[in-house]
């Protein structure tokens, strides 16, 4: 089987319903492809017309009348808003591998009139409600994808086109009541969760799901050493001066059993002030080199600023008190102190393998979002790199 790129975009209604995370723990685990790319995007009224005039095909296997349906439904729900003229959320997803566009579309399930189990994602988001004349009272596809590589690579040379002007981290779609102050947070899904495919990504988004906030960014992210030492950065004098007294306590018992003398206070608060900084220093490296997949000391200062070797996405939360609320589903760093039903107990193992990072504050928020730059167009380069091949 040859290498091939597929799509998936996930419609503002289940954008909104916060359905992102079990449809993307399906694709996942269901397809068993890499998921390279992510990017939000608040559609403009001339890219939904281009889109919609794809979506009736011969070559597509579904009924006609379904795919008139999902043509109009693609006008009528990506377009800006008729009244408020405020434009739509939507999230495109970027998958590759053997057979891409095959096991895409069989995993999010063709629409069909009689069809009513619930074995694609189709099935158990999507609806198709008709009355006894089998006439449509209510559609809801909740995904949508290409039915062949032909078709695929067309549109996503279209969205590719437009995904500067349509796409990024998105401004004015969420609209919020008089008195009410959004904030922006950052969440890193990190890279434990992408040892192999599983469906850890779109279940720790499916917690974050609870906070009722709105997804306005998102990125497949390889951190680079460099930005891997900026991002983390503020812990640094944290694990040079927090360490002294266990470094010195452990010191302390590893060198009187080796030895055999004893060592007194003075000493053994010399001993954490001399290695405290140096297993600080060396707890640091870790960190990057668990985000980036390079230990600074292990690469060539020329590599610093390449992508990493790892994988995570970031994604941009906005809505009310957002600092707040993501870091209460997250939990507190350490897995084994925080409580049930929290991201860190259920999926973390260690301090630093703890499934997730969220910023702890709004000034934190900028400086990280910034670093990571979620808004930055990785979307069209894949597209780009894979078209030339």
């Amino acid at each position: 089987m040859s290498q091939q790129l597929a799509y998936v975009i996930i419609t503002p209604y289940t954008l909104f319903k916060s359905r992102t995370g079990g449809i993307l723990a399906r694709l996942i685990t269901r397809t068993g492809l890499e998921m390279v790319g992510a990017r939000m995007f608040a559609p403009s009224q001339e890219l939904v017309q281009k889109y919609s005039e794809f979506i009736v095909s011969s070559k597509d296997t579904q009924d006609r009348r379904i795919q008139e349906l999902i043509r109009d439904y693609i006008l009528q729900n990506l377009s800006p808003d008729a009244k408020t003229k405020r434009r739509r959320r939507a999230m495109m997803l970027l998958f590759q591998g053997d057979d891409a566009v095959r096991k895409i579309r069989s995993v999010i399930g063709n629409i069909s009139f009689e069809r009513r189990s619930g074995e694609t994602i189709r099935d158990t988001y999507g609806d198709l409600i008709t009355d006894e004349q089998n006439n449509v009272r209510y559609f809801e596809p909740a995904v949508l994808a290409a039915p062949d590589i032909e078709e695929a690579y067309q549109k996503l040379q279209l969205w590719s086109d437009y995904s500067d002007k349509d796409g990024g981290v998105l401004d004015n779609t969420i609209e919020y009541q008089a008195g009410e102050t959004p904030q922006r947070t950052l969440v890193l899904i990190k890279p434990d969760n992408f040892r192999f495919p599983t469906g850890r990504p779109g279940n720790v988004i499916d917690f974050f799901s609870r906070t009722g906030l709105y997804i306005v960014g998102i990125k497949v992210h390889r951190m680079s050493v460099a930005q891997a030492i900026e991002f983390y950065d503020p812990v640094r004098d944290v694990l040079r001066n927090k360490l002294k007294d266990m470094v010195a306590s452990r010191a302390k018992a590893t060198l009187e059993k080796e030895f055999g003398f004893k060592i007194g206070a003075p000493d053994e608060k010399q001993l954490g002030e001399t290695l405290g900084p140096i297993y600080g220093d060396s707890q640091f490296e870790n960190i990057v080199k668990f985000m980036s997949g390079r230990a600074p000391s292990e690469c060539d200062r020329s590599q610093w600023t390449e992508p990493g070797l790892e994988r995570c996405i970031a994604i941009v939360y906005e809505g009310v008190e957002a600092v707040r609320k993501i870091r209460d589903v997250l939990g507190p760093t350490d897995p084994s102190k925080a409580p049930p039903g929290s991201i860190r107990r259920e999926f973390g193992q260690n301090i630093m393998v703890n499934a997730a990072h969220a910023s702890d504050s709004e000034d934190n928020a900028k400086r990280e979002i910034g670093i990571v730059n979620v808004g930055e167009n990785n979307f069209r380069k894949v597209v780009e790199e894979f078209s030339k091949k």
